[in-house]
């Protein structure tokens, strides 16, 4: 029984320390960055440091440096707000509009940032043979300088005509209530020759240490997609050691940034180039380069793209492109997570909040575990009623532990009883409680998530720590009502500790998580009240 209390406590601990540390990597302060690092587009325009692709993601060469000042067009949507700079078309900042940077703040999320030490841009253009982003990056010209969504649609053309006789009209194509825009190339060759090109789209983000624990390292980098693998983590530690070149059907390539993801998502009909490399300042580089594409004398083309740039929803990613909904990363337990966040969904759909979806959803779980609880508790009751057998083998065989060993083996058989009966159903419960952590810290629709009275936000800790007191209170009672059957003396002080250092714990999580366990506990509360009447009917002790 002891052993069995034992080992609770240490997959208890572990388990909380793991998430402890995943949430201060997630959720803490931020490591200060050196003012010397602050970088702007201008002054790492993408020729600059050979960061455009030329013809094949492989080629290193640097590119020449050409300074170019061009100006910056306003895209206002419904869901975005862009910047879009017209030296080669790059959207160098991205607003989104239905995000606030704060709950209750007049600022919105700023996914895609032009300056400063986190700076991060989308870039796209045409490379290959005759590519207008080949050397240096094309200057756009543009109609006017603000464009602002009326209806159910946008488009923003911009044009350049190249020495070669080639004429670029490069239109970005937004629509209502999405984070999607298509990019599309309309290129028209009015030279004698034929001309070849190849798009390309690109993400150019800083690298930021954010450190993180050496059990379950935090994830701020690039991922992709290939035919063989749905979803690739591409780190910017993977992207120094070694540059990503992968041909593959299809594909996409992405920043991730917990809440939010921006994302290339080339034709799905033909094969793509695959590729990262690091920048001669230390910005990281994951993009897509397609097939080139030939122009006859006197003809045009169309090569589209599409850019997303928004938040990790995972049913509107699966439509986007194969594997994007994957960026909602659920680690190891994905399996359990994507069935609870579908039913938490489901929930709330039903009744609009998603605290009480909360609720409603571990009432459903601790129910179906309910047979498992059970199992637990008279696991450990019959381990309790052993307690004289045992002693009197500790007596019988002292300090010969094989044949103590031995004998307890044959009583457990005997008396049909499992000594991990007592742990193995709690085994069992913790994959739930980690897979609905996960899903509580990936789910974008939990951000900024209202429950009752001053729960205004279940994806942060609660600011009066109410719940994780009355969380760490209700561990209490639990204790209480479990016998303590430890003689160890250090043991049962420890035991006696932990919910004072759950609680402590529990200070940091977030809201919706600490209201998962509390509530947890409450059912677990009521499930072993008529666990241990119904034992005491037949006979089993239960103290």
């Amino acid at each position: 029984m002891e052993s069995q209390r034992s080992f609770l406590l240490i997959g208890l601990a572990m388990v909380s320390f793991l998430l402890w540390q995943q949430w201060q990597v997630d959720y803490g302060p931020q490591p200060a960055q050196p003012v010397e690092s602050q970088q702007t587009v201008g002054s790492d325009a993408p020729n600059s440091n050979g960061d455009v692709p030329i013809a094949t993601p492989t080629n290193k060469s640097a590119l020449p440096t050409q300074s170019v000042v061009g100006k910056v067009i306003s895209v206002t949507t419904d869901t975005l707000q862009l910047s879009i700079n017209t030296v080669g078309g790059d959207v160098i900042s991205a607003n989104l509009l239905k995000y606030p940077l704060e709950q209750g703040s007049q600022g919105t999320y700023s996914l895609l940032r032009p300056s400063g030490p986190t700076i991060f841009v989308a870039q796209s253009g045409l490379v290959g043979t005759n590519g207008i982003d080949k050397g240096s990056r094309p200057t756009y010209s543009v109609g006017q300088d603000n464009f602002v969504m009326e209806g159910d649609s946008l488009t923003v053309p911009i044009t350049y005509t190249a020495k070669s006789g080639l004429r670029v009209t490069k239109e970005f194509i937004f629509s209502k209530n999405s984070h999607e825009v298509k990019v599309n190339y309309h290129v028209e060759n009015t030279s004698s020759d034929v001309k070849s090109v190849k798009q390309f789209g690109q993400l150019k983000q800083s690298t930021v240490d954010q450190g993180g624990s050496m059990f379950m390292p935090t994830y701020r980098g690039g991922a992709f997609s290939t035919e063989d693998e749905r979803y690739e983590k591409y780190s910017f530690d993977d992207m120094q050691d070694k540059n990503l070149n992968q041909s593959t059907p299809a594909g996409w390539a992405a920043m991730i940034e917990h809440y939010f993801v921006s994302a290339w998502v080339p034709p799905q009909d033909q094969i793509n180039s695959l590729y990262s490399k690091m920048t001669q300042n230390g910005n990281a580089i994951i993009g897509f380069i397609g097939q080139p594409v030939d122009i006859e004398s006197g003809q045009s083309v169309d090569i589209q793209s599409s850019l997303y740039l928004g938040p990790k929803d995972q049913d509107t990613l699966e439509k986007i492109a194969r594997g994007l909904d994957l960026t909602v990363d659920y680690g190891f337990l994905w399996w359990i997570s994507k069935y609870l966040f579908a039913f938490l969904q489901f929930i709330h759909s039903l009744i609009g909040n998603w605290g009480f979806s909360i609720i409603l959803i571990t009432i459903v779980v601790k129910g179906a575990m309910y047979p498992l609880t059970k199992a637990q508790y008279e696991s450990m009751a019959k381990m309790r009623a052993l307690k004289p057998k045992m002693d009197a083998l500790k007596e019988r065989y002292g300090d010969d532990k094989q044949k103590m060993q031995q004998a307890m083996m044959e009583m457990y058989k005997k008396d049909k009883v499992n000594p991990m009966g007592g742990c193995f159903p709690l085994l069992l419960q913790m994959p739930i409680f980690l897979a609905l952590y996960w899903v509580l810290l990936e789910s974008v629709e939990l951000r900024h998530a209202d429950f009752i009275f001053w729960i205004t936000d279940l994806s942060v800790k609660d600011p009066y720590f109410v719940l994780p007191i009355l969380t760490g209170i209700s561990m209490f009672l639990l204790q209480k009502l479990q016998p303590m059957t430890m003689t160890d003396p250090m043991q049962q002080k420890i035991m006696q500790f932990m919910p004072v250092a759950m609680s402590l714990f529990f200070f940091i999580f977030p809201a919706g998580l600490v209201l998962y366990w509390l509530i947890s506990n409450i059912i677990t509360l009521v499930q072993a009240k008529i666990i241990y009447a119904s034992m005491e009917k037949r006979g089993l002790k239960t103290k």
